[in-house]
């Protein structure tokens, strides 16, 4: 067993942003027949915020995977403005992470909602899911 040491605090955060392209549509992901912000697309750019917010802070060996989330998306986006989601690590439980994630377009809020990752071993995760 590798012991865990992580310089991992309560209050870290990251934002990432993107612009809204074809690729992150309701259409594309099948989430629905507008050419709009994709709900899916949201919340992955929530998780890469929340992936982002404690990766710097592990080693080499270690990354995180989602285990749980639940968001709102409350308004809508259209292509081409850009859009920003947060990942603040609210509370750490041994190797469960939770997190506060929001989302803002150019206009204002369109997202929020929790998230939960754990802190897993690379190596050793994907030798258990062969």
């Amino acid at each position: 067993m590798i012991k865990m040491s992580f310089d991992l605090k309560e209050g870290i955060n990251s934002i990432v942003e993107i612009t809204v392209s074809e690729k992150d549509t309701a259409i594309e992901h099948g989430s629905g027949d507008l050419p709009v912000f994709a709900t899916p697309a949201m919340i992955g750019l929530m998780e890469n915020a929340a992936k982002g917010c404690v990766g710097s802070h592990l080693t080499s060996e270690f990354t995180t995977v989602g285990i749980d989330i639940s968001v709102k998306h409350i308004k809508a986006t259209p292509l081409n403005m850009k859009v920003k989601g947060e990942a603040v690590l609210e509370k750490i439980d041994g190797k469960k992470l939770f997190f506060k994630v929001n989302a803002w377009d150019e206009l204002g809020k369109i997202g929020e909602g929790t998230h939960v990752r754990y802190i897993v071993n690379s190596k050793d995760f994907m030798e258990r899911i062969k």
